[in-house]
């Protein structure tokens, strides 16, 4: 594992603080990401099967009406108080629609242990659905279902992401909860320094929930804040697409991914596709600090 020193670069002057989802193209492009890191990896199958999952979500989103947002009073109170405009503990219904769109488009194509995941979640009833849903959105998910977890992680993305779709940017603001999505609520999967001309090399938190982006600064922790003992570590060999981020604070890592060595990186495929990596900062005392919803139990933090 190759440690390197954290690069310092003032922020520009003009930057978009939070980028919202792009409903249109978000999960198809994941899809496109995955097939791609498949390609001659030792874990093709399940990166593919990944990319399938993606594309399901796609389609499920591209299903969906326009779903309700918070209205003017709720927003109004969200700011006062310092809170996202989405609650993940009001949960809109359509979510488990998501995943019936889902689980059926997979269909006879999922391998077979996922096919028996699917079918009990299309047999199980509203209660039984929302019951998995506050598992994986407590961060405190059952091994019993592990199975079922991603697939119902993937649906609350899709119900989570268009809701974040339909908002306007100039509705979020930063949070008192440091390090969580300013639109949901959530952790963040890994961060993203995008390519752009008004967002060249700046640092995005991507959520693992709703796939809105806020701008935090560089070489600080995103968990804790901290700017010492703060270094980034790759795979020996790697192009340095795809980093983790360790911090000897708190003892926390996240991905960090970087459009300018690949501009195709996608924060939760790259994520999954690098697992190596994980494995290494996790035997160097790191734990976690976020989720990715397509891998329950990754997640230690």
């Amino acid at each position: 594992m190759q440690t390197q020193p954290i690069d310092f670069h003032p922020p520009a002057e003009e930057a978009a603080p939070y980028l919202l989802p792009v409903a249109t193209s978000l999960f198809a492009d994941r899809a496109d990401r995955f097939a791609a890191l498949a390609a001659g990896h030792s874990l093709a199958d399940w990166l593919n099967f990944l990319g399938q999952l993606s594309r399901a979500q796609h389609e499920a989103l591209q299903a969906l009406p326009e779903l309700p947002l918070p209205d003017a009073t709720a927003l109004e109170q969200s700011r006062t108080h310092g809170m996202p405009p989405l609650n993940s503990n009001t949960r809109p219904a359509a979510w488990r629609d998501a995943l019936r769109l889902i689980a059926t488009s997979l269909g006879n194509d999922a391998p077979p242990a996922a096919q028996e995941a699917l079918g009990s979640l299309l047999a199980a009833s509203d209660a039984q659905l929302e019951k998995l849903a506050e598992t994986i959105l407590s961060g405190e998910p059952d091994a019993t279902n592990a199975a079922q977890l991603p697939f119902v992680g993937a649906a609350l993305q899709v119900a989570y992401t268009k809701l974040a779709s339909q908002l306007d940017a100039s509705q979020l603001q930063a949070l008192d909860a440091h390090g969580v999505c300013p639109c949901c609520g959530s952790l963040p999967v890994a961060s993203v320094v995008r390519l752009g001309a008004a967002i060249n090399n700046l640092r995005y938190l991507h959520c693992s929930l709703c796939n809105t982006e806020w701008n935090v600064p560089r070489a600080t922790c995103t968990a804790c804040d901290s700017e010492k003992g703060v270094a980034l570590h790759e795979v020996e060999g790697s192009n340095g697409a795809v980093r983790a981020e360790t911090c000897d604070s708190c003892k926390s890592y996240l991905k960090i991914v970087y459009q300018e060595k690949d501009p195709h990186v996608d924060p939760v495929a790259d994520d999954l596709a690098t697992l190596a990596l994980d494995m290494l900062v996790d035997e160097a005392g790191y734990a976690r600090s976020g989720p990715n919803l397509l891998l329950i139990g990754a997640y230690s933090g």
